[in-house]
């Protein structure tokens, strides 16, 4: 079996080598052989593997939910369980989709309030966050949907 170096594997596919490493060693690649001089020896179908890795967190697979795809894919699993991990993730994607929502509805109508005009002491959108005054969706938004600081 033709073996590729990390260098080689991250080329072809176009995944940094720290990423490689990282997704080895969260097992999401198996374990590489090792050549005589320690460098990892990369088996066919990594790079395929990789591949499939950057699509399905393109669609919002967290790491471990793509883990769950390839062990289900590696051991031929029944396709329905394929289709229940996708349709769960399409909930959690539709609710985030409508906390969006929300959370724009709510900017919007501040945004609308507040003409811009004079200072802060009278800003709506400050006295919005500070005392919740307009009960908007901002500031009782999810924790998932809140920015990261």
């Amino acid at each position: 079996m033709p073996k590729a170096t990390i260098g080689q594997i991250a080329r072809a596919s176009g995944v940094a080598v720290e990423t490689i490493r990282y997704y080895e060693r969260a097992g999401l690649l198996p374990t590489p052989a090792r050549s005589a001089g320690g460098y990892r020896l990369f088996p066919d179908g990594t790079v395929a593997r990789l591949h499939f890795i950057q699509r399905a967190k393109r669609l919002g697979f967290t790491l471990d939910e793509v883990q769950r795809l390839l062990s289900l894919a590696d051991n031929r699993a029944a396709s329905s369980a394929v289709r229940a991990l996708a349709a769960e993730k399409l909930k959690g994607i539709e609710g985030r989709l409508r906390d969006l929502q929300r959370m724009r509805d709510a900017l919007a109508a501040l945004i609308s309030d507040c003409d811009g005009q004079g200072s802060t002491a009278a800003c709506p959108i400050i006295h919005a966050l500070a005392d919740n005054a307009h009960g908007t969706a901002v500031v009782d938004a999810p924790e998932a949907t809140r920015p990261r600081t």
